[in-house]
């Protein structure tokens, strides 16, 4: 089924975001600032999964195997690439929970020491036998702990003794968004913020059901925290926001665009800001990124760009990673540097959120310097 026809099919569960989509559309355009030179913060959210294979999951030899050439291709792509302030291209790794095994995270500790990607917290979920919001509160919980004592992985806050975590939701039903599918907790996002989850990065997922208006924002849920779907409303991040009570919620790009004409007619298709071989490069693309204007209110000159992949997925990994991902990147830093028009920041989630932060509490400047702002990894400590 083409991406056209799954938009189609699904167009009723859609018609609530697609209804919303002109009118954030028409907000990026006002509030974009013409001739004002913008810092780019471009994070990359890896829902990593070193077991995926085609057929069967990988046994643990396979599993090794596949991350020490990703491991391999992250360092070549890191060293050749590197933004404005000479940080190196990688992807934030949210690992998943349920898949937890101990070598494999020393093995992205070794990444995270290179400076080759910050691990975050990724689950699947939506076994009627396990999924109750006491096995999740566990799960998270024990996983969180298991990531920071262990593995020296995640943050905390200097005051805060607890570690920390970004989170993205497998199979996208973030808030069982998706009335029990791959998650029957209704109270998912009081979980989440009860254990640590500061960040999440899910959004977007149109053509899927789970998608909300909530579009190329960065924002705090609006609903009830212990209802399912409180983020299908939301308070806007702006300058001036106080320190947010739940996780906050950062959007990747989603914006139609007209790539093909039938019988006249332009067939629209979205771009969500996968990394994939199927959505090629072009810097046509990045300013589609770029147009979604996802900031934090009050100030035009900082826009994030989360972007997102599946870094195990071997048919998408040249673009995800490897020699197509390090050409377009690298491009569009030698664009920037180049015209003026912009600078580029490669960010961690943790970093990211500590930037918006920043931005929040009317810090003002060059983004580098508030990378470490509010979360600290708890390695570095």
């Amino acid at each position: 089924m083409t991406h056209n026809a799954s938009i189609l099919r699904k167009l009723p569960t859609n018609l609530p975001w697609i209804v919303r989509y002109p009118f954030s559309r028409l907000r990026s355009r006002l509030e974009m600032t013409a001739f004002e030179k913008k810092q780019v913060v471009i994070t990359v959210a890896d829902h990593f999964e070193p077991a995926w294979n085609d057929g069967p999951f990988l046994d643990k030899k396979g599993q090794v195997e596949q991350l020490r050439k990703f491991h391999t291709m992250a360092r070549e792509t890191g060293n050749a690439v590197v933004d404005s302030d000479g940080t190196k291209f990688r992807h934030t790794n949210f690992y998943p929970a349920e898949q937890y095994d101990a070598d494999i995270l020393d093995i992205m500790a070794e990444m995270q020491v290179e400076g080759l990607g910050e691990t975050e917290v990724h689950l699947h979920h939506g076994d009627p036998g396990t999924d109750t919001p006491e096995y999740l509160q566990n799960m998270l919980t024990d996983f969180r702990d298991t990531l920071a004592g262990r593995h020296k992985l995640l943050s905390r806050f200097d005051e805060d003794p607890d570690p920390k975590y970004a989170f993205v939701h497998g199979n996208l039903a973030l808030g069982n968004s998706c009335k029990g599918k791959h998650c029957g907790v209704d109270n998912e996002f009081e979980i989440l913020r009860d254990t640590g989850c500061y960040l999440d990065m899910t959004l977007p997922s149109a053509p899927d059901r789970s998608q909300v208006s909530m579009l190329n924002k960065i924002y705090e849920a609006g609903g009830d925290l212990s209802r399912p779907v409180p983020h299908r409303v939301g308070r806007r991040f702006e300058v001036g926001s106080s320190m947010p009570e739940s996780p906050l919620l950062m959007t990747g790009p989603l914006v139609f665009y007209f790539p093909k004409r039938f019988g006249g007619m332009p067939l629209p298709r979205l771009d969500d800001g996968v990394l994939a071989a199927n959505q090629p490069y072009s810097m046509s693309r990045f300013d589609r990124w770029m147009s979604a204007n996802v900031t934090v209110a009050g100030r035009s000159d900082v826009v994030f760009i989360k972007l997102y992949c599946h870094g195990f997925f071997d048919y998408d990994q040249a673009h995800s990673i490897g020699e197509e991902a390090a050409r377009f990147f690298g491009e569009i830093v030698e664009r920037g540097a180049k015209t003026g028009k912009y600078s580029v920041h490669f960010t961690s989630a943790r970093e990211a959120y500590n930037i918006a932060m920043a931005i929040s509490q009317g810090k003002t400047g060059e983004v580098n310097q508030y990378r470490n702002f509010l979360l600290k990894p708890i390695m570095s400590s």
